[in-house]
């Protein structure tokens, strides 16, 4: 079984705590309990970087502190740990994955990023390209980072796809109950995310500064090693202009995304 769902907005977790306990923690356990009740032995859940909060050392690896700075990372590490005495009580196995950022689209262009709404960097600064958005909101440039603006390791859907299928072979295979942090382990802030669409769009994208957004971290970028390691996972889309080159092309080819969901 994987569990990918979960609301998965920070700032709006820190403005609606509530709304995020409910859904992901309360329908969670739910969830958990129904597949317990069918007699499924393996689990795979989708967790977030949103479990560590400010890192202390980077790149982060699984034996990192976990200290979230918001709603959303809490509930996710707190359902890890349901997850663990889960395992202890009933034998339910399961490998949690921390994705760092997800971003780009199926490289074959059949399925894409489409949300309601749109909160995700990569999108966003491609929809300033495309003349869908006037501009593209950088939310704090006074980080202590190299140029002020946010770092994040973007890892394409696809390479999160193939580490989805490891583990789950791993769990049919005998793996105990634990996780992996999924990334490419490189980081790059929102200016040069920005100026990398440009590169790959060849178009104008309207940058401007906003103040931050609570309960975002400075920096987060991941130590894949110990999956590359134990499940053989290795990504395959990595570098940043292909993850939004791929992300592009699919918003060209579908400026109406999936169609009207209602």
């Amino acid at each position: 079984m994987i569990h990918f769902a979960a609301y998965a907005s920070v700032p709006e977790s820190v403005g609606d705590p509530p709304k995020y306990y409910h859904n992901n923690i309360i329908k969670g356990i739910r969830f958990i309990d129904a597949v317990r009740d069918a007699g499924i032995k393996s689990f795979i859940f989708s967790s977030s970087a949103a479990t560590f909060g400010e890192p202390q050392y980077s790149p982060i690896d699984e034996k990192h502190p976990q200290h979230p700075t918001n709603p959303y990372g809490q509930t996710k590490l707190d359902f890890e740990h349901i997850l663990h005495w889960y395992d202890v009580a009933y034998g339910i196995k399961s490998i949690s994955l921390r994705y760092f950022c997800a971003a780009g689209a199926d490289p074959e262009g059949e399925l894409g990023e489409d949300h309601t709404p749109e909160t995700h960097m990569i999108p966003l600064a491609l929809f300033a390209a495309l003349g869908r958005r006037p501009d593209i909101k950088m939310f704090g440039t006074d980080y202590p980072t190299e140029d002020g603006t946010g770092v994040r390791d973007y890892i394409h859907v696809t390479d999160l796809a193939s580490a989805h299928v490891l583990a789950l072979d791993a769990l049919k295979n005998g793996a105990q109950t634990t996780a992996y942090n999924l990334g490419n382990g490189k980081g790059y802030s929102v200016k040069e995310v920005i100026e990398t669409a440009r590169q790959v769009t060849n178009k104008s994208i309207i940058a401007t500064s906003a103040p931050r957004r609570p309960g975002d971290p400075a920096k987060l970028v991941a130590s894949p090693d110990k999956i590359m390691s134990e499940l053989g996972w290795q990504p395959q889309f990595g570098d940043l202009p292909t993850i939004i080159k791929t992300a592009y092309d699919w918003f060209v080819a579908h400026p109406d995304g999936y169609g009207d969901k209602d």
